[in-house]
């Protein structure tokens, strides 16, 4: 198919093209219409081959591509979809696009240098194991069976494993639920449960490993100190050694973390086979004949009898019990997230973490069992070993032999009476190095078991830590953000965590070590599981993990046993551990951290606020629980502070607030600036919606805003705007749309409030400014130069600034002027005002109107209402002389002040008259004059009494005039309300219900 004569192809994009008419008149939007990015120009030419018109071709609509979603471009090389703006008024690229494609694609001088990234098995497989099968599998499994029995081992190994694997099912579906980016557990959580909770989760963790540092190193030390005991080397004494080796040895494992993450996976995998090699030769040792040596202490091979005596418990000392013996254990569990802590540094955190984790646990369960059962049968608890002690020796001295030694001929009889026994299952920690068939390889097993675990904390601690520091939300700690090196390692983090680890390698002893920590990880799991359970509930479109292997309900109840665990195990630590996440908790809360990370707690938000709204709506409406849900009529909230002050003031914490913006129907500044007001009412810390439109005129703007605005029962019955101060200054058709807002509000059944103060509201002024004109990507992935022009913009108040009614407005009076009843807004909303801690001190008197004769017979009627209304309005002023006429000086500036606005009928005929009132509806009449005289004096009488009154009040709040729709003028309705607030102080608030309840004194 041959192009058209008439058209020439200029842009395309796949299949579509953008075509113009090649001798055709420019279109008026030429100049106006946004630049196609070269990129996308250039990514999209191909051959001209067809001729289908314009209005069919002329589009850049893009295929979906992966870059489009990807945030991990670098700079000046993402991918950007066309925006609605581009498709809908592209103008095509000038000049060769191919060079453009060039510019924005060309590469840097040095070719960036690739980090080193891990698979499944020596990413998260083999880190995870080497940090289970760490200090407490050699040191203490033994002694563990020894105390609570084979058959509470296994129980206390098997509830490990169920509390870590319902958390490596948590894990599994969170990692699989988005790209997972470094800081491990607490990215896990903070970004699925929020800030608040990860961050209390960040420091936990952090501080949870760099103690298990020191942990896995003092079971290193404590092995080293056996082995100067045994050959007769010890430095100092045996505490000190522990101390002395300790310190030594986390300085060559900071060295080696150091080195950088390759070095630090190599050594893991030489630690792996090391560990392996030491399983191998202790259960090749349980199948080996016993020696007298070694059934001096303890060891008699496989023994059924042994079996039978050692599946029960024998609790021995302080820790003799079974979550004494737990609190020991669990710590070893704790490895899980050793792979997950390192999400950073592996090439598909999402497939590695599941397959990594879930192996690892299933692999370390089953060692776990199979050494426990195999030592419980081949190993009394008690022994001497001393070749001295057989029942034929001369130390026996008859009498009953006690212990299953005697059926083998040994006497431990008196050892284990008075509890001295050096050897045995409870009293020896190194029996596996007894047992095995060459004990310098368990040693060798300790050795890489309790340095590989070190090792794998020492490196998830730092990295935690610094995923939370660049998250930045605790003050102080940015200093440890940075990293260094292609893999950006923490090295400020690894100083801390080395300082920490050293405190505790000085305590020195593993027992009092191990169930320190056991809480801060538990905690961790309970969040875990519950973050998974919460992202579920949610129901959040955004919960779509490929790992499909878990259960709300498994999550939940991993949560729960975690908590229940935690206090079982030692009730004050998880007390500190609550009261930690307490305060950090309340800390993030109140901070309020710019992070906005799709979390749960935020889908919950929303489920629960949906819910509730519609919950609402089917709650039937009384009285006593009416409030002041107020549309404020304040443009961009910024430029009018005051007003937004004066309605927050009442409506924090109490009800809904709106703030509502009427723009014009091409101006675009509303939509650019939305984020930026609702910035501004964040940081003044109101309590506010925000929400505009774009119409013609503002009266149709403000009551589509009164009709369309809100939620279910969660409506404005109130509209708050400023009193229009330019009203004499202004077009009269402008002043006809104020008042007529005032009459729609009327019409739609909504009260109002009119907020007059001396100064005015309207604070924005016009600057000048630069703007963008061109369409650019975020991060500057199109590589154009910007094209700016000066032009000028409007701005509002500073978010600092404070207006009158953020003021403590001490011992002042507010002023009612009750003239009308209208169901008890004009008293309603004062009385919240004094519930707010700066208006509180303020006295609140009423006045109204009445003729002399009765004037305390209806000031006590009205007490007696107040008192009903249990309001704490005590003083009521009763004004007869509202009544009285006014003085000249006030006649003739009202008359002066409505000259400009009279119709000046004269001798007109009735139907001309007519004719004038009908293009002219806001002018006065004779008429008007004359119907509305005894109103009109009224207010000029109103004006000297609050003179007299209330000139130093804080507040003045007076009944809004109501006149019949369309018989009033809108001048002279402006002039009541001009001549009542002119040259007063105090702000003057004109308030008017919509004459139904808002107030009752009756319970039901």
């Amino acid at each position: 198919m041959e192009d058209s004569q008439s058209y020439k192809t200029v842009f395309s994009l796949g299949r579509f093209k953008i075509r113009k008419l090649q001798n055709g008149p420019p279109s008026d939007q030429a100049n106006d219409a946004p630049k196609v990015p070269a990129e996308l120009a250039a990514a999209s030419q191909m051959e001209e081959d067809g001729s289908a018109p314009p209005d069919y071709e002329s589009t850049i609509d893009a295929c979906p591509r992966y870059e489009y979603y990807a945030n991990s471009a670098p700079p000046g090389r993402r991918k950007v979809r066309p925006s609605l703006d581009m498709l809908r008024n592209a103008e095509p690229p000038s000049g060769d696009s191919k060079d453009g494609e060039d510019k924005d694609v060309e590469a840097d001088d040095e070719p960036e240098v690739e980090a080193v990234r891990f698979g499944w098995v020596t990413g998260v497989m083999i880190r995870c194991m080497l940090n289970i099968w760490g200090v407490i599998l050699y040191l203490r499994l033994p002694w563990i069976t020894a105390q609570a029995g084979i058959g509470l081992t296994w129980l206390i190994i098997l509830m490990s494993s169920v509390v870590t694997s319902i958390t490596g099912l948590s894990i599994s579906a969170i990692s699989t639920n988005g790209k997972v980016k470094a800081g491990g557990t607490y990215f896990l959580i903070s970004r699925s449960l929020g800030p608040e909770l990860g961050g209390s989760i960040g420091l936990l963790f952090s501080f949870a490993n760099a103690v298990a540092v020191a942990m896995h190193v003092v079971g290193f030390s404590e092995t080293v100190k056996d082995l100067l005991v045994e050959t007769d080397s010890i430095m100092t004494d045996p505490k000190n050694d522990i101390r002395i080796v300790g310190v030594i040895t986390i300085t060559v494992l900071l060295g080696i973390a150091l080195a950088g993450m390759e070095w630090e996976a190599k050594a893991q995998v030489v630690f792996f086979f090391v560990i392996m090699i030491s399983f191998i030769n202790y259960f090749i040792g349980t199948f080996i004949p016993a020696s007298p040596e070694r059934m001096a202490k303890g060891y008699f091979s496989y023994r059924s009898d042994i079996f039978l005596e050692n599946i029960v418990p024998e609790w021995r000392g302080e820790d003799g019990s079974f979550f004494g013996m737990f609190s020991i254990f669990f710590p070893s569990a704790t490895g899980i997230l050793a792979g997950a802590n390192i999400s950073g540094d592996l090439k598909d955190p999402a497939v590695a973490i599941p397959q990594g984790t879930l192996m690892a646990i299933f692999l370390t369960t089953l060692t776990y069992l199979a050494i426990a059962a195999t030592i419980g049968a081949c190993v009394v608890r008690d022994a001497t070993g001393s070749m001295n002690d057989t029942l034929g020796a001369g130390n026996f001295t008859g009498g009953d032999c006690v212990g299953l030694g005697c059926g083998y001929g040994w006497n431990f009889t008196e050892c284990t009476l008075a509890g001295t026994c050096e050897y045995g299952l409870a009293n020896d920690y190194q029996t596996m190095s007894m047992v095995s068939a060459l004990s310098p390889l368990i040693t060798a097993g300790i050795f890489a078991a309790t340095l590989s675990s070190a090792l794998a904390c020492l490196v998830s601690a730092p990295k935690v830590f610094q995923c939370l520091c660049q998250d930045n939300l605790y003050p102080l700690i940015g200093f440890f953000a940075k990293g260094y090196g292609k893999n950006q390692e923490p090295l400020r983090a690894y100083a801390l965590t080395f300082i920490l680890a050293i405190a505790f390698i000085l305590i020195a002893e593993l027992n009092t070590i191990a169930p320190i920590i056991s809480n801060f990880f538990l905690c961790s799991y309970a969040l875990i599981n519950f973050s998974c359970f919460h992202a579920t509930v949610t129901k959040s479109p955004g919960w779509r993990p490929s790992f499909r292997y878990f259960s709300k309900w498994t999550a939940l109840f991993g949560a729960i046993i975690s908590v229940v665990i935690m206090f079982l195990l030692a009730w004050w630590s998880a007390l500190i551990v609550v009261g930690i996440i307490i305060v950090s908790l309340a800390y993030v809360t109140y901070k309020k951290p710019e992070v906005n990370w799709g979390s749960s707690v935020q889908a919950g938000s929303y489920q629960m606020a949906l819910s509730q709204a519609m919950n609402l709506s089917d709650v039937e409406y009384h009285v006593k629980n009416f409030r002041p849900q107020c549309l404020v009529l304040s443009g961009p909230p910024s430029f009018r502070p005051a007003l937004v002050d004066f309605a927050a003031a009442f409506t924090k914490a109490v009800s809904l607030m709106i703030c509502g913006n009427v723009a014009e129907l091409h101006d675009s500044s509303c939509a650019e600036n939305y984020d930026e007001q609702l910035k501004w009412l964040t940081e003044r810390k109101i309590r506010s919606f925000y929400n505009f439109i774009t119409i013609g005129e503002l009266r149709s703007g403000a009551r589509s805003l009164m009709q369309v605005s809100g939620l279910g029962r969660l409506r404005p019955n109130t509209v708050i705007l400023g009193y229009k101060q330019n009203w004499q200054t202004d077009s009269p058709q402008k002043l006809e749309d104020y008042v007529g807002i005032i009459h729609d509000c009327f019409d739609l059944s909504v009260g109002v409030c009119v907020l007059r103060m001396r100064d005015g509201l309207d604070v924005s002024r016009t600057v000048k400014a630069q703007v963008n004109m061109g369409f650019e990507d975020p991060e500057g992935a199109m590589g154009r130069e910007r094209q700016r022009r000066e032009t000028l913009k409007v701005i509002g108040a500073d978010s600092h600034l404070e207006t009158y009614f953020q003021g403590n407005q001490k011992k002042k009076n507010i002023d009612i002027y009750w003239l009308f009843d209208d169901g008890g807004l004009t008293l309603l909303i004062p009385y919240l005002l004094t519930r707010r801690k700066r208006w509180s001190r303020c006295k609140v008197r009423v006045f109204i109107s009445s003729q002399i004769t009765n004037a305390e017979e209806h000031r006590e009627e009205i007490q007696s209402l107040l008192n009903k209304f249990r309001l704490g309005f005590n003083e009521v002023v009763v004004l007869p002389e509202i009544m009285w006429r006014p003085e000249e000086t006030s006649r003739k500036e009202f008359e002066d002040l409505i000259a400009p606005y009279r119709l000046n009928e004269g001798q007109k005929g009735l139907d001309e008259v007519e004719g004038m009132k009908r293009e002219a509806p806001w002018k006065v009449t004779d008429e008007d004059l004359r119907i509305y005289k005894k109103k009109s004096e009224q207010h000029m009488r109103l004006h000297e009494i609050l003179q007299d009154h209330s000139r130093n009040a804080a507040l003045i709040v007076m009944s809004l005039p109501v006149v019949r729709k369309g018989a009033c003028p809108s001048a002279l309705y402006m002039a009541w309300l001009e001549t009542v607030s002119k040259g007063l102080h105090p702000p003057i608030a004109f308030i008017r219900g919509n004459q139904e309840d808002a107030l009752t004194f009756y319970c039901q």
